[in-house]
């Protein structure tokens, strides 16, 4: 970065007259060395060396109104102050930081620096601690107004040993360091992502960035490859301001060494964030984005065939199962029949789950909009939502027992009579929702990628994935429409359909009783049972409607039960404390070694996870939840395996249980940072993976092994 001009005034820079000493005798600091424009000196935040490795020093800068100095990286044009401690003595290293700066802006050039009055703060390093310390050397830097005039001040500042002592400079250090950018933890502020993508043949960087509260004026400063030159960036803002994407134009990649990149995707960017006192700072690699030559549209299609197939694999999944054996039934039930009522019947389903897939999407994005949390699956966090479903599948259920008829859109093809296995358009177009709403506590591969991707963009691209999951789950029901000849070549259906859906009506009875477990995790085992007991209510009605002439009556009186419990009881739940876990829904093949992992869990603690990794220890994490049949199956069948229980108890691994069971803005912060939306989500960190190694959805026994070997550097943890 930078400009001839700033080359030629580092050529000068060399030649300058040294800056004029003036004495000050105050302890901690150096003479001032004065220019008609500036005054440097160097400080120190103790009087005394206080047998420390690590001082605090700092270089105290003065400017005259107008006159500026420039940042680590300037921008267009100058250079930062660069000192050169050589002739220092017992000083092993000496690193700089900076303070935020300001944007100057002075015909078209942008600069960055300071202005007035800054202390750039500086940690040493001693070499003996037990010895004086003396930092002395040459500073040379460049200060602009009109014009520019580059200097070099002569600093040398002589700590002495002895017990530790403040100097009068220790606030004005701290006031400075303050100002140095972090992570932005402290203030709220987060840099989620970089990517880059070209328009037309500009290059530009999108960076996404959160806050706590609503952004002010954010301004973003990017520092990379020196030939690069960016752009002020140009602000959108969402979730009520507390999302802000900057857009910034990048020059010179022609510039770059090498093969000449058509984009930034790839390349190495520190990143500083600045919105009036909040600031955070962050390094993190482009990635190539939404309409760029890397990654554009073609990045774009691979998400949404990556979707498509994440949702047919999801129609394999536990959670759908349920759903799919009605849909069996409806297969079985068509044998022999028209092919054109075949086609509708399966058309109606598969538009069920577009619709629900689409309802879905419009919740989330409204839900993102409002600056709430969304991901794959929330909506099992709600008792208001498992009470909903557990009375659903309770309808479905006494459905299949033949206690009543469905009867919606009675304009619908009926098929003739209205038989115990026959139901209208709108009774198929229920199954396909039904299908899409138990179908979200389940993940499967590709999915977790292509809803990651979605959530953390905006609307279209969420319409987009979601559209293309629901493709995939109804490819099944599509396939028989388009080839109704596998219905209609099955056997005419007789007396024995009726014990087929009774059995399948058992499935979904089990399903209500799994989400009646769900439930009972979070609002306590009391409040399930009685949701419990009126959904058994509900279905003895029905039953006894049946069977009694007058049982239309009786009929409406169930239905009125059961949507006066899904209105009144989660008001009550609110108000019921939580109960204990609920009894597990699959048994592991090794239940001794299954007890042993549920003995080594620790609660999730992300702060921790550095610390223990910088100790030599290896952290596997679990996010998991209840009402995730696909975590429960990873459990049951991996986790619990003997060898991966070996492998969790060896020593130097810590393994932690992230619980989203009910609703957790940490957990939920934790799979945002890994650009994860859903569950469930396995990753393990240690001397050899830092940053953590990412298991896949479905877990296996060499997976996991593999993973807890990398992230030990190689060695066996078990």
């Amino acid at each position: 970065m930078g400009s001839a001009l700033a080359l030629a005034l580092a050529v000068l820079a060399f030649s300058a007259a040294p800056a004029k000493a003036a004495a000050d005798g105050r302890p901690g600091a150096s003479p001032w060395q004065q220019t008609e424009q500036t005054a440097l000196r160097l400080i120190a935040a103790t009087e005394t060396t206080g047998g420390a490795r690590i001082l605090s020093l700092g270089l105290h800068f003065k400017l005259k109104p107008g006159w500026k100095i420039y940042w680590r990286s300037p921008g267009d044009a100058g250079f930062p102050p660069r000192p050169d401690w050589s002739p220092s003595e017992n000083l092993k290293t000496a690193v700089l930081h900076w303070p935020a700066p300001r944007r100057f802006e002075v015909l078209g050039m942008q600069t960055l620096g300071y202005t007035g009055e800054v202390v750039l703060p500086m940690a040493v390093e001693l070499t003996d601690p037990a010895k004086p310390l003396r930092v002395a050397g040459a500073v040379n830097y460049l200060t602009c107004k009109e014009i520019c005039i580059p200097y070099t001040a002569e600093l040398a500042l002589t700590l002495p040993r002895g017990p530790v002592q403040p100097s009068p400079f220790a606030h004005l250090i701290g006031r400075f360091q303050a100002d140095v950018p972090g992570d932005g933890g402290l203030h709220g502020l987060a840099i989620e992502r970089a990517e880059t993508w070209t328009q037309g043949k500009t290059t530009l960087l999108l960076v996404t960035a959160s806050a706590a509260s609503p952004f002010q004026a954010p301004d973003l400063y990017a520092e990379g490859p020196p030939e690069l030159a960016f752009s002020k960036p140009s602000v959108d803002f969402s979730n009520a301001g507390r999302t802000a994407r900057l857009r910034i134009e990048v020059y010179g990649l022609d510039a770059l060494e090498g093969p000449k990149p058509e984009t930034l995707a790839g390349q190495s960017l520190t990143l500083t964030l600045i919105d009036g006192k909040r600031t955070a700072e962050r390094r993190l690699t482009v990635a190539a984005g939404i309409g760029s030559a890397a990654g554009g549209a073609t990045s774009l299609a691979l998400i949404l065939m990556l979707a498509v197939l994440g949702g047919l694999i999801l129609n394999l999944m536990p959670c759908v199962l349920p759903v799919l054996s009605i849909k069996l039934l409806g297969v079985v039930g068509h044998g022999g029949g028209e092919r054109r009522k075949v086609r509708l019947s399966f058309v109606a389903s598969a538009a069920g789950i577009l619709a629900a897939f689409g309802v879905l999407a419009a919740a989330l994005i409204a839900l993102k909009a409002a600056g709430m949390t969304v991901g794959w699956g929330i909506q099992f966090q709600q008792p208001w939502f498992l009470i909903a479903m557990t009375l659903m599948v309770t309808v479905f259920a006494c459905n299949l027992w033949g206690f009543f008829e469905f009867r919606l859109l009675r304009w619908a093809d009926d098929w003739g009579e209205h038989s115990t296995h026959t139901h209208g358009l709108g009774g198929h177009f229920l199954q396909g929702a039904l299908a899409t709403l138990l179908a979200t506590p389940c993940s499967a591969p590709f999915l977790g990628t292509a809803v990651g991707f979605a959530l953390a963009r905006g609307p279209v691209e969420i319409g987009a994935v979601f559209a293309a999951l629901g493709l995939g789950l109804a490819l099944p029901f599509l396939a028989v429409a388009l080839f109704p000849a596998l219905a209609t070549r099955l056997p005419k259906p007789g007396p024995w359909i009726v014990t087929f859906r009774r059995f399948l009506g058992l499935a979904l009875a089990a399903t209500g009783v799994w989400l009646l477990s769900v439930l009972a995790t979070g609002v306590g085992f009391m409040a399930a049972a009685v949701v419990g007991a009126l959904a058994a209510a509900a279905a003895g009605v029905l039953f006894l409607g049946r069977q009694r002439p007058d049982g239309a009556g009786l009929r409406t009186s169930a239905w009125l039960a059961a949507a006066v419990a899904a209105f009144l009881v989660p008001g009550w739940l609110g108000e019921t404390p939580g109960g204990g876990k609920a009894a597990a829904t699959a048994l592991a093949p090794d239940p001794e070694a299954a007890q042993t992992l549920d003995a080594l869990w620790t609660p999730f603690d992300e702060a921790a996870i550095p610390k223990l990794v910088a100790e030599g220890k290896t952290v596997f994490v679990d996010v998991t939840a209840d009402w995730c049949l696909t975590c429960q199956v990873n459990k049951a069948f991996v986790l619990s395996a003997s060898a991966v229980v070996a492998a969790l108890k060896g020593p130097g691994v810590v393994v932690m249980k992230a619980d989203w069971t009910l609703p957790d803005p940490g957990v939920s912060a934790y799979l945002a940072r890994h650009q994860r939306y859903g569950i469930p989500f396995n990753a393990v960190y240690g001397p050899g993976a830092p940053k953590g190694v990412v298991l896949p959805e479905l877990l296996s026994r060499k997976s996991v092994l593999d993973a807890l070997e990398k992230a030990a550097g190689g060695k066996k943890t078990g």
